[in-house]
């Protein structure tokens, strides 16, 4: 369905590729807000690989699924907008994880002392013994 090496197909081209005739393009791309072809200068549509492939979609929900017009457009609408929410949710998680890493490369770095002994640690210079046993324990 695409030929290796070009970037633009014209809008016969592509009708072709979807046994559809052109005023069926000009009309989904009215109907379709998403879909954009560029235009040379002469003002000929040209497709580029991506509008195909988004075409291929819009054929697919139409004719493959059943969808109407105002159906497919809701759904690419919704899907687009969940892509979008995604992606902030996705860039969150990686702020998170970026400071959850900083943090965690704090407490690896050997200058780092830490303040907590563990319970079964001897006390030493450095973590002296409690000033006041934990209750129910004997003193020393």
């Amino acid at each position: 369905m695409e030929q290796p090496g070009k970037r633009y197909y014209s809008i016969r081209e592509v009708a072709d590729m979807f046994s559809t005739n052109t005023s069926k393009l000009r009309f989904y791309e009215t109907e379709f807000p998403t879909l954009k072809p560029k235009k040379n200068r002469a003002g000929d549509r040209i497709y580029t690989q991506a509008d195909i492939d988004h075409l291929k979609e819009i054929f697919e929900l139409i004719d493959g699924k059943g969808f109407t017009l105002a159906g497919a457009r809701d759904y690419l609408k919704s899907r687009i907008s969940s892509q979008r929410e995604n992606a902030r949710i996705i860039a969150r998680l990686n702020e998170i994880k970026a400071f959850l890493q900083q943090v965690r490369n704090s407490l690896d770095a050997p200058d780092a002392v830490s303040t907590t002994q563990s319970p079964d640690q001897p006390a030493s210079a450095e973590y002296p013994a409690p000033l006041h046993p934990e209750p129910g324990t004997p003193p020393e």
